[in-house]
């Protein structure tokens, strides 16, 4: 481990903010805003054969169980006070505002979720694009929340391609959870508001006087894995390994840093569905070139083995939820690796 790096040092890769200061004055507005728990798991530590193991578990995030609704939720209210000219979300004027905007995004099941979530809390409206191979269960949680659901055949950048067109011809708010050259801001609330699990895990480590040697991170198109990373390197009082973990059917971060371009990778579909994204986030990828260590590959079939381990220790996830502990138990590592990795949403709605 190193000591904290200057944030002046990293700025410029970066298209996004770092601190959790904007978000976390926001969903002190929010009933349903807790701390999720970081877990000290001995027991789980000596299967995987490390020192210490944390598991920061996403899984009841604000009672829609996953990591995503620090990120939507976040980035509608902010567009919302933007508008309104106040951050005063109970406002009259807040509220007017609100009521004429219509928030429209493709998602693979929780960014949607949180969007819905958001607009629903702040007076606004939603609309949400679900490809085919989307569970039914997150639709019909997300109709539940007050939004309009849309199901598109195909896969998850198709929803994409369809939302941003309808976003375009009714003149809706298009909110996106990755980015691309010429929609960059939108995309940046979303990671802004992911930087509060990670200021949540560096005031507990904090308090214990105890740091991680290596942090391992699951990325679909990349948003939390590189709010993780920038918040780590420029918050952090020491600094650990920091590795990626992608499904091998989808490793479109570690593609395109590869081959210094952002790169569409093409694969059969993956058990982990929320992160079987085959084109990556620009500003993702260009923040986790500089912060992250290494980016590894699992398998499918190591995914649903963490599942399995997982269970039998009472944490209930998915092969997404459980893919850094996959990428943990089958990478290298030394016994007294100081470990935390994330568990980034519970059994998903169908």
């Amino acid at each position: 481990m190193s000591t904290k790096k200057s944030p002046n040092t990293l700025a410029d890769h970066r298209l996004f903010r770092t601190s959790a200061d904007r978000p976390l004055s926001l969903l002190a507005q929010c009933p349903a805003y807790a701390s999720t728990p970081l877990l000290d798991h001995g027991d789980l530590a000596g299967e995987l054969d490390v020192s210490r193991l944390f598991i920061k578990d996403e899984s009841r995030r604000m009672r829609l169980g996953s990591f995503k609704a620090l990120g939507g939720a976040f980035a509608v209210a902010q567009m919302i006070c933007d508008a309104a000219g106040t951050v005063d979300l109970t406002s009259e004027t807040a509220k007017a505002t609100a009521k004429r905007m219509t928030f429209i995004t493709a998602s693979a099941g929780n960014h949607g979720l949180s969007v819905a979530a958001g607009a629903h809390i702040f007076g606004a409206n939603a609309v949400v694009y679900l490809s085919s191979l989307v569970p039914k269960g997150f639709g019909d949680r997300i109709r539940a929340i007050g939004a309009d659901v849309v199901r598109i055949d195909g896969v998850y950048e198709d929803s994409v391609v369809a939302a941003k067109m309808a976003a375009e011809e009714n003149g809706w708010l298009l909110l996106a959870d990755g980015s691309w050259e010429g929609y960059i801001d939108r995309p940046a609330l979303v990671m802004e508001g992911y930087t509060v699990l990670v200021e949540e895990c560096r005031a507990a480590f904090e308090r214990k006087g105890t740091w991680p040697t290596h942090v391992l991170i699951q990325a679909g198109v990349g948003g939390l894995a590189a709010a993780v990373a920038a918040h780590i390197r420029d918050y952090w009082a020491v600094q650990p390994k920091i590795t990626i973990v992608e499904p091998e059917f989808a490793p479109c971060l570690k593609v395109s840093i590869q081959n210094n371009q952002m790169t569409r990778v093409e694969g059969d579909v993956s058990n982990m569905g929320r992160l079987d994204c085959k084109e990556a986030s620009l500003i993702a990828a260009s923040s986790l070139r500089i912060d992250a260590d290494e980016f590894v590959t699992i398998s499918d079939e190591a995914a649903t083995d963490a599942v399995n381990l997982l269970s039998r220790y009472g944490i209930m996830t998915t092969p997404s939820g459980a893919a850094a502990v996959a990428a943990l138990r089958n990478m290298p590592h030394d016994q007294d690796d100081c470990c935390l990795v994330f568990v980034t949403e519970g059994l998903e709605g169908g």
